[in-house]
């Protein structure tokens, strides 16, 4: 029994000492990657002492007194903050993700490699700026110095994964412009296709309802649109007046915000300018906040991309400014006829032309590598596979592969003092397609379209024929010629991803905007108050009410009064959506219910006719459905609504109202159970910030990667959203990536706040600190001048020269 009693004891040490090994193991690898923010540390390549102020949130200040200097710096504060993420998106841009993690990435890196942004890239550089490429190098030297330094201490994904990042090229951070331009390109990757599949599925009729008609959009981003040029050509045959289509947006993009009041608006006299920009949720987050300063010639603050040295959106001594997606129809496809002699040959105004054919070799985690081939037409990729096309060979344009300086303009934007610089910055701002608002601190406001839309003939809804130039594009409209404000007698601009004209402008821009429930209620806001301030700033950009069930529920309401039938649960859901205000609270069980039915309405107008399994590339599609079903709510004798498997009764809209609630409240009451009262949409509705390794449980358990699940209010059609997709139902995965609101009258009255933080090292202290203040609707201060900034510093570290460098 000793013996045994020993042999226990000894296990038991053994397996204490293994779990402190094992404990002190996972931290290492943990936090070995924390930057301490106060040491003093020599870099090669300066010219002068830099000093890095940071406040409570860990966001950088950074001082320098050349311009050389203060790039090099961010691009070393960047590398402390957010390296790996930095790699993740250069390999992203590269087509290169199968090399950490695995072959089931390697058709996403061909179909990244076919985008050919690298090759854009080299264009661009050679035809940019001396010193903006001074900058460039600044910037990559930085955080080479970084990485060189620091090779035993990177942050944990490297270990995890097992590899070690490469040195940093100027390239890289131009690759990244082309990364954001494809994320936020034309809705057309998803909706074309699907359209095209759809119109193989139903008759002509119903298929005619798919497409959203736009007079029902009757908001407009430039309602009192002004373009400089004197001479427009109007392109009659592509557009019809009464009915056009709009596109879809890739998943990651949700939409945006932005809006600014005149100082005849605003309680401090002076313009206020807001912006949320809507992007995918992650950690670390998409967006860096920073302020960048060198005495005498640039004072900046706001986001920059992860990689790239230059501020996006924020403001510098003069003007404010932010972004939102135009929804521009930039990408186009196109039917090729391949040669059956020879399957490297398309037809082309009745020859045979080659094909470009490119072979990539593509590195897979392990050692092993595979060879894909990509063909090209003189437009660009055959993408068929990629959609999933079954005998058609289809390819695709994009803008993005066409010459555009984003770099150039957000480099000018930080350095704009007015309105006439702000149009020249923006003047080379193409692929990403965004409509700019702009406030100053003379007492002007404004709204530019920024923006590639592309001249072309004939109906982009669909694909087009590919066998003659006849539906290539022709060229860009002139920038003169894209619609702005300036301003506006009304005293505000705004926009939401909304139409951006009204159908008599001359150019087609795009069939799908967003449904003009965010901007109607943005300016419903706007106009509730002569003189609006940054408190009501804040109270909108945090706002939930929706203008969804405001249109849809007086007619759902009108039909289930109709049935006589309903349980005590139905009868007690009905009740609450009839004195239901449309605010999507988090404890609101009205927003449950509207939101449940209108997943079941979708789903039971519709999956008869489109099937099972093309019904989730549908539904996944956000915009054609919301389009789809706002029309259906005007055309309620609509043959959508007639199940054909039910070959005994025609159902009609009553019927699949009555039966979409009867649904809804069957699956909350599964689901939740217990009185409908107590039916709270945040129980269902939940926000995840989730990091590209956290699916892994036992990663996510070690070095708690996400953050959450938290309770949220709001959906895809509030002003402050947390959306989610249809596929997906109720987990929020994108909203607001950054909220700003700018104040022209006193800079450090400005406020900022990101859902995550400035670092991405899940350990640090600084990894997702902003997120329970963004969850919270609250801010930071966004402090510019320098007494407040060393007021509130909590850290101080200073970059010197290396010595005789």
């Amino acid at each position: 029994m000793k013996l045994m009693k020993k042999i226990l004891v000894i296990i038991f040490f053994v397996i204490v000492l293994l779990l402190i090994g094992g404990y002190i193991f996972i931290n290492h690898i943990a936090t070995k990657g924390i930057p301490d923010y106060s040491t003093d540390i020599q870099i090669k390549g300066l010219k002068d002492k830099v000093t890095i102020y940071r406040d409570g949130f860990a966001v950088p200040h950074i001082y320098a007194k050349n311009d050389e200097d203060l790039y090099r710096a961010t691009g070393y504060v960047l590398a402390q903050d957010r390296l790996w993420q930095m790699d993740l998106l250069r390999r992203v841009t590269q087509g290169r993700l199968s090399e950490i993690f695995g072959e089931d990435m390697i058709n996403a890196d061909q179909l990244l490699r076919s985008l050919r942004i690298p090759e854009k890239s080299k264009t661009v550089i050679g035809k940019t700026n001396k010193k903006i490429v001074l900058a460039l190098e600044a910037f990559a030297d930085g955080v080479n110095q970084y990485i060189e330094e620091n090779m035993s201490n990177l942050p944990p994904e490297f270990t995890i994964l097992g590899y070690e990042p490469e040195l940093w090229k100027i390239e890289h951070s131009v690759n990244l412009i082309g990364y954001m331009a494809w994320d936020l390109s034309s809705p057309a990757w998803g909706a074309e296709i699907i359209l095209h599949k759809l119109s193989q599925k139903v008759d002509s009729v119903k298929f005619a309802e798919l497409l959203p008609d736009l007079s029902l959009h009757t908001t407009f981003v430039y309602p009192d649109n002004n373009t400089d040029s004197l001479e427009i050509n109007m392109r009659s045959e592509l557009l019809s007046q009464s009915s056009k289509i709009e596109k879809l947006g890739l998943d990651i993009f949700g939409g945006s915000n932005n809006w600014a009041v005149s100082g005849k608006k605003s309680a401090t006299g002076k313009p206020l300018l807001s912006n949320d920009m809507h992007l995918g949720f992650g950690a670390p987050g998409i967006w860096y906040q920073i302020h960048q300063h060198v005495k005498g010639s640039l004072n900046v603050t706001g986001v920059l991309l992860p990689g790239a040295p230059f501020i996006i959106d924020g403001h510098n001594e003069h003007i404010a400014w932010g972004m939102t997606n135009v929804s521009v129809d930039n990408i186009d496809f196109y039917i090729e006829t391949i040669n059956p002699e020879n399957e490297n040959q398309y037809k082309l105004n009745g020859e045979w032309k080659d094909l470009e054919i490119r072979k990539e070799t593509i590195k897979i985690k392990g050692g092993e590598s595979v060879e894909k081939t990509t063909r090209f037409t003189h437009r660009g990729p055959i993408i068929s596979k990629f959609k999933k096309l079954e005998n058609k060979v289809v390819s695709m344009r994009w803008s993005g592969n066409d010459y555009s300086n984003e770099l150039r303009s957000v480099y000018l934007l930080d350095r704009a003092t007015n309105w006439t610089e702000f149009k020249d910055a923006l003047s080379s701002f193409i692929a990403l397609g965004q409509n700019v608002n702009y406030a100053d601190i003379e007492g002007n406001i404004g709204l530019q379209a920024a923006v590639g839309v592309p001249i072309r003939n004939g109906d982009p809804k669909m694909l087009f024929p590919g066998e003659t130039t006849e539906y290539d594009w022709k060229g860009y409209v002139p920038f003169d010629s894209l619609p702005y404000e300036y301003n506006p007698e009304r005293g505000y601009v705004s926009s939401a991803n909304n139409k951006t004209v009204a159908n008599d402008h001359p150019y087609y821009i795009s069939y799908w905007f967003a449904q003009p429930n965010r901007i109607d209620r943005i300016r419903e806001m706007l106009e509730a108050k002569d003189k609006l301030s940054i408190d009501d700033f804040k109270a909108m950009l945090a706002d939930r009410t929706s203008k969804l069930p405001e249109k849809l529920l007086p007619q759902i309401i009108k039909e289930l009064e109709k049935e006589e039938n309903f349980t005590k649960i139905q009868t007690e859901s009905f009740e609450l959506i009839k004195d239901w205000d449309y605010n999507m609270k988090a404890n609101s069980a009205s927003a449950a219910i509207f939101e449940y039915f209108y997943i079941c309405f979708v789903k039971n107008t519709t999956i008869d006719e489109i099937g099972a399994e093309l019904y989730p590339d549908f539904q996944g599609n956000k915009a054609l459905v919301q389009n789809m079903i706002a029309q259906l709510f005007q055309n309620q004798e609509s043959l959508w609504f007639d199940d054909i498997n039910t070959k005994d009764k025609k159902e009609n809209f009553t019927d699949i109202v009555i039966k979409s609630f009867t649904d809804a409240t069957d699956s909350l009451h599964t689901k939740l159970g217990g009185s409908p009262k107590y039916w709270e949409w945040g129980k269902v509705h939940t926000f995840t910030i989730k990091h590209p390794l956290g699916k892994v449980n036992i990663l996510n358990t070690f070095f708690k990667l996400n953050k959450g699940p938290f309770p949220v209010p709001g959906s895809n059609h509030t002003v402050s959203p947390y959306a989610y997709s249809y596929n997906n139902l109720f987990m929020v995965n994108h909203g607001a990536s950054e909220r700003h609101i700018f104040s022209t009258a006193d800079w450090n009255e400005s406020l900022t706040i990101i859902p995550t933080g400035i670092s991405g090292i899940p350990a640090s202290d600084f990894y997702c600190d902003q997120t329970r203040l963004y969850i919270q609707d609250k801010y930071h201060s966004d402090y510019f001048d320098k007494k407040n900034i060393e007021k509130v510093s909590k850290f101080k570290m200073n970059l010197l020269p290396v010595k005789g460098n």
